[in-house]
């Protein structure tokens, strides 16, 4: 008795604000190169994947790695366990690291916010430590607090050593773990975030300016931070948003401060140019109706538990399909809710994504004479109300 059927949707194409859905299956788009040892171009609200290289490999993180540091930092101002007026003390530890510096005088106390800007904005070594020696009491500790918590979000299969990404053979990330960090991080803490979109800090009296060369361009970009180091070469995750849509880049791995502003431009703009977002389903909105067997009513609605929004090459647009799929009639009751179909999104470009619908009713079962009737019509109309 039961069915397969297939049923052609019409697309919805609205822009609106989604709950985040990462989509089985998600491959990037073939599209182009670049000089980068490693790279990924990601979505924001999609999660989805439009171009990587090397995007699994385990490379040295250099100072991104100070993303995952202000991330703990960020969480602790959020639950109120540190505050922007808490007075940070300078280690002598902290006061020697070599390597970019925000100036702190060991010794003294400092205040977080300070602190913060010394280390999203001036890169300082010295301020990452005396935040880290903060939290956890000593770098190593720390350390292994940013590798626990990285797990916890999702970070597959960066090991933290340190807070400032200094050399070490076993401190490792992914530029897809860090685009992930980016995400949690923007996600997370819309109130601290701007931090980030800062291009200058005077501390000690000595002014320096953020090396996020993007910042200084009006192409939406607002943060978030740039690595160097001989091993690790050039680097930078960035973020750009421009009206409703938000990209994370990560590049590393490249030769000069110039080439890292070139790629970093590129292919931010190429995600731009080449994707869009897409709506083909709104929660709760019923997008078709199933067959129902032995019903009080003959169909019921379908319906997804969040927006889907799926990012596409627009070229490709004219090429979609979205068809329902489901094995019916659906035999009564069904208790809404219950999963029942599933939408498949089809492009050349890409593989297909399926989303799992949901009854949007109730719908009770039939009285016995009434079950004896619409059996009766199925077998010799073939209807399934």
């Amino acid at each position: 008795m039961s069915r397969r059927h297939r049923v052609f949707v019409r697309l919805l194409v609205a822009l609106v604000t989604v709950v985040p859905l990462v989509l089985g299956g998600v491959q990037p788009a073939a599209a182009l190169d670049t000089s980068a040892r490693e790279a990924i171009l990601m979505d924001y609200d999609t999660g989805q994947v439009l171009f990587e290289k090397n995007s699994t490999d385990l490379m040295p993180p250099a100072s991104m790695t100070k993303i995952m540091t202000v991330f703990l930092a960020f969480e602790r101002l959020k639950d109120g366990r540190l505050k922007m007026t808490d007075e940070i003390p300078i280690s002598e530890n902290a006061w020697r690291k070599g390597g970019s510096k925000m100036f702190v005088e060991v010794g003294s106390r400092v205040s977080l916010s300070d602190l913060l800007m010394g280390i999203i904005v001036q890169s300082g070594n010295d301020a990452t430590i005396a935040l880290a020696e903060a939290i956890s009491g000593s770098e190593e500790a720390f350390g292994e607090l940013m590798t626990t918590r990285g797990r916890e979000i999702g970070l597959e299969s960066s090991i933290f050593r340190n807070s400032t990404g200094w050399p070490d053979p076993e401190h490792r990330m992914t530029a897809h773990d860090l685009a992930v960090l980016a995400a949690e991080t923007i996600r997370r803490f819309p109130e601290y975030y701007s931090l980030f979109s800062e291009t200058s800090f005077t501390y000690n009296k000595i002014k320096q300016g953020n090396r996020n060369p993007l910042l200084y361009k009006a192409m939406g970009v607002d943060g978030l931070k740039t690595g160097h180091t001989e091993n690790a070469g050039y680097g930078l995750t960035v973020s750009a948003k421009r009206g409703d849509r938000r990209l994370i880049l990560v590049l590393n791995g490249m030769s000069s401060v110039r080439e890292r502003s070139d790629e970093s431009e590129r292919l931010i703009e190429w995600g731009f140019r080449e994707f869009e977002n897409l709506t083909f389903a709104k929660k709760g909105v019923p997008i078709e109706t199933a067959e129902v067997w032995l019903g009080d009513r003959p169909k019921v609605p379908l319906v997804t538990d969040r927006d889907v929004v799926v990012a596409v090459k627009r070229a490709a647009r004219k090429e979609m399909t979205v068809t329902v799929e489901y094995s019916g009639p659906i035999p009564a009751p069904i208790v809404a809710g219950q999963p029942i179909a599933m939408l498949r999104i089809a492009s050349p470009d890409m593989q297909d994504r399926t989303v799992p619908l949901y009854a949007g009713a109730d719908v009770g079962q039939l009285g016995p004479l009434g079950r004896i009737t619409s059996a009766i019509g199925h077998l010799v109309w073939g209807s399934g109300g």
